[in-house]
């Protein structure tokens, strides 16, 4: 087995810290090639999808990937930008802030950069990235406010499998979730408080969560206790009552029951219900995707007025607002106390490297090792 070095490595090479910020994914275009390769690499994790693999193969190759792409994306094509896909161009512009935040504390001596799980950039490929800059202590950060072992713990498995092809492993460590962290419960309570002061209010706020199979929680994964308490301590601080908001799942995928209540099936029966205006919020997504702009803000919305709504406001995706920033950076910053800051002084990087040099050649006389 061979393993990944860093030919360029040298001791005079400043010692960094680094913060990877990670998120689920996107297609490189919204081409059905593109998604094919996309939804082949998602849909074939295990942490995904845990069917018997033989079994799965057959579906997933023999009638998903035949069927789904083409689908999937034309519904791309009506979010793409210029720069690419919404979820890729809020999550470089929350790396690139948070960069610039953290600089103003730990200086040049700190590293961020963001990857997908899924598509590109690719985690290995900014880890590359990475260890050629130098960064000898790793923090990765999912954004995955709630954890499930269908993103967090697939996070987790990509970088193991990662380092096992690794001959020098930095330091590490990995923030799992943060459901109840308060920065982030502050700043998704004022984002929505701004977005009422400026839109005003309706009479129900629907907290919606990407679902996953029922079964998952049957298992073990905390997801769907995560949500409910991350909805409980943001209903809290925004002083609803129980009647004032609700917690629902979205983005079913297949026949077998998911985490209940449905946001389709629930947006459907509220006017019935005399729910006849509504704000709709997804705590769980980091940034607006195909999932909040297409699912939520045009599907989702017109399944509630066609039953009769009468007004649905979608409040945005935290994205790369100053609180989610401000949020982020502070889970950050507590996460590194107790990693020192490199000497990353030009004195000290050439006597390390003097040093090096000194033992060299007293080991190997006359040889370049």
């Amino acid at each position: 087995m061979r393993f990944k070095g860093s030919e360029s490595f040298s001791h005079r090479q400043p010692d960094k810290l680094g913060v990877l910020v990670t998120n689920l994914g996107t297609p490189d275009a919204p081409t059905p090639s593109a998604l094919r390769r996309y939804l082949a690499e998602f849909l074939s994790d295990p942490r995904v999808v845990e069917i018997p693999r033989p079994i799965w193969w057959l579906i997933l190759h023999g009638i998903i990937l035949r069927i789904r792409p083409r689908r999937s994306a034309k519904a791309y094509a009506g979010v793409w930008q210029p720069e690419g896909s919404p979820l890729l161009i809020h999550t470089a512009k929350q790396a690139e802030f948070i960069r610039d935040s953290l600089r103003e504390k730990y200086g040049h001596n700190i590293v961020v950069g963001f990857a997908m799980r899924y598509g590109n950039p690719s985690i290995s490929r900014v880890l590359d990235e990475m260890q050629e800059q130098g960064v000898r202590k790793l923090l990765v950060v999912p954004l995955y406010p709630q954890y499930s072992a269908s993103t967090s713990a697939s996070t987790f498995d990509a970088i193991a499998k990662d380092f096992m092809g690794r001959r020098w492993l930095p330091d590490f460590r990995f923030v799992s979730h943060y459901p109840d962290y308060p920065p982030y419960i502050e700043a998704m309570a004022r984002h929505i408080e701004a977005h009422w002061a400026n839109h005003g209010r309706n009479d129900k706020l629907i907290l919606s969560y990407h679902g996953v199979p029922l079964k998952y929680l049957q298992k073990g994964d905390p997801y769907h206790c995560e949500c409910h308490k991350t909805s409980r301590l943001l209903a809290e601080r925004l002083g609803l009552s129980g009647d004032d908001y609700l917690t629902t799942f979205q983005s079913r995928f297949g026949r077998e029951e998911w985490l209940k209540p449905y946001t389709d099936h629930t947006l459907k029966a509220l006017p019935g219900q005399g729910v006849k205006s509504i704000d709709v919020f997804c705590p769980g997504f980091s940034a607006d995707c195909l999932e909040t702009i297409e699912e939520i803000n045009e599907e989702n919305r017109e399944y509630f007025m066609e039953a009769g709504g009468q007004a649905f406001s979608y409040i945005s995706a935290l994205n790369a607002t100053p609180g989610h920033i401000e949020a982020l950076v502070k889970l950050i910053d507590e996460n590194l106390q107790g990693w020192t800051l490199p000497n990353n002084q030009a004195e000290t990087l050439d006597a390390r490297q003097q040093r090096a040099d000194e033992r060299r050649e007293a080991t190997y006389p006359g040889r370049t090792v």
